[in-house]
């Protein structure tokens, strides 16, 4: 780009605010950090046409934008960078100018990067790809090989909750004018939206989300790893770092994140499980999952292998249940428009596949309620890993579990209403009969997966009055849902 001759068009419209009903915060945070860089631009030297939500007279897409732009500036062709959602291409793809679409740079893969790492392979696994990242990027590398003499270290990364936390809660940042002004504006126009706007602490500038990615590496990394699948009730944040948000919006990137977790093993800081975890999530699991968006193409969302078709409960939306888990993990996400891995693939995402959801309506629900949630890494995370509706190609076996595991990692159960030790019965956890009613139905799909053998013998060693009365109170609960009562 060239200061004297290029003008950054930048606008706020209605199509990207309601396509699904985004959380408030995520809305804030997007138009603030949009209104915080402009600024920044124009002190740069940039000529900046940005158009506001507020204006009086709003445009309403970016093709909408850009065509105003175009027209009030004499300009007929534009650069862009490749939008992250197909929704959104396909609607530039129709722009009535010249256009030049550009490849994101904030990733580690390209996308001829990642078609070349898929050719010819039957399963397309993460930890495959993350050992070839780990070898590109030599983090963690010692020559040709990974430091520690493995590659992998989530064995070490599954310890209970512990008795005491003494994490920092990520840093909170003041809100300036600027802010202040989008809080009020998102405050008028979306009241309706699930989520609440304030308090409002999110980074929204560049340099704060290095002061958050500095506060996460100096307080909360070395135990990172130890807890980062344990759940604890009234704490949203333990040891996590938060910054998925403020990636997926480029005020960071992600080698200079992982370099910086990197740089805490080297200098002693932290343990290696803990750094190789959360390099893992960044360089692993990030770039496999946007790969495989755009490589299963546009209609990925909509996939349904299993053909669930039940609609999504009420109390995802902050209604009645009681379910102690499934109304923590929904009060922390209307809270902060955050919840962290496990939160949402062992409760809200287990419990909406045991219960046979439409995963359109699931994926709806996390493209709407998560700060960090745009569709190249959303769907692929809950249409592939959380639902299996893509049929294996990023699972090779759905993730259901009874009550057992949520019991193990968090200290949710103890507050509960049901009893997660109660296999049958009225006051039973949902999830110990749902999880066998989902496997019994899904038998002829999964009884010869290698990883649910067990599940099945088990399963199978069962009296047959016993099975009978699980699959009765599973029909019951999921009556129960059809119905619209409380769970």
């Amino acid at each position: 780009a060239d200061k004297s001759r290029d003008i950054v068009v930048m606008a706020e419209v209605a199509e990207e605010t309601e396509y699904v009903p985004h959380h408030p915060k995520k809305i804030a945070l997007v138009l603030s950090a949009m209104r915080h860089f402009a600024a920044s631009l124009v002190e740069e030297g940039w000529r900046v046409q940005y158009y506001r939500l507020d204006d009086q007279e709003p445009v309403s897409s970016i093709c909408g934008a850009l065509v105003r732009a175009a027209a009030e500036t004499s300009v007929d062709r534009v650069v862009a960078t490749e939008p992250g959602e197909w929704r959104l291409r396909a609607a530039l793809d129709e722009l009535p100018l010249i256009l030049e679409i550009l490849e994101d740079d904030r990733f580690i893969a390209t996308h001829k990067d990642f078609e070349a790492w898929a050719d010819g392979r039957k399963e397309l696994r993460m930890e495959w790809f993350y050992r070839d990242m780990r070898r590109k990027t030599g983090l963690l590398m010692e020559g040709d090989k990974p430091v520690g003499d493995q590659w992998n270290f989530d064995q070490e990364n599954r310890k209970k909750p512990p008795k005491s936390v003494d994490a920092r809660p990520p840093l909170w940042f003041e809100t300036d004018r600027i802010t202040d002004e989008v809080l009020a504006l998102v405050e008028q126009r979306f009241q309706e939206n699930f989520g609440r706007v304030k308090p409002f602490w999110f980074a929204v500038t560049r340099p704060q989300a290095l002061d958050a990615l500095a506060h996460f590496v100096e307080f909360n990394l070395p135990s990172f790893g130890d807890y980062q699948d344990a759940m604890l009730r009234d704490e949203p944040f333990l040891w996590h770092s938060v910054l998925s948000i403020y990636m997926n919006i480029g005020l960071l990137g992600p080698l200079e994140v992982a370099r910086a977790a990197e740089q805490a093993w080297v200098s002693g800081f932290a343990p290696l499980n803990a750094v190789e975890g959360f390099i893992r999530q960044i360089i692993g699991w990030r770039e496999y999952v946007r790969g495989i968006y755009f490589r299963e193409g546009a209609t990925y969302p909509l996939r349904n292998a299993l053909k669930h078709t039940r609609n999504l409960p009420n109390a995802y939306w902050g209604g009645e249940t009681k379910m102690e888990c499934i109304r923590q993990v929904v009060a922390q996400t209307r809270d902060e428009a955050y919840a962290h891995h496990i939160q949402r693939l062992m409760v809200t995402g287990n419990f909406a596949l045991l219960a046979g959801i439409d995963p359109a309506q699931v994926h709806a629900w996390y493209l709407s309620v998560y700060a960090d949630a745009f569709e190249w890494v959303e769907s692929p995370n809950t249409i592939g890993m959380s639902q299996f509706a893509d049929g294996g190609i990023v699972g090779s076996k759905p993730y259901v579990s009874s009550g057992n595991y949520i019991d193990r990692m968090s200290n949710y159960c103890g507050a509960c209403a049901y009893s997660v030790k109660q296999k049958t019965g009225e006051t039973a956890c949902p999830f110990n009969t749902l999880y066998w009613h989902f496997l019994d139905r899904h038998r002829t799909r999964f009884e010869k997966n290698p990883r649910m053998v067990n599940m099945y013998r088990t399963w199978d060693r069962m009296d047959l009055d016993r099975r009978e009365t699980i699959i009765e109170d599973g029909q019951g609960l999921l009556n129960r849902l059809d119905t619209g009562k409380v769970i």
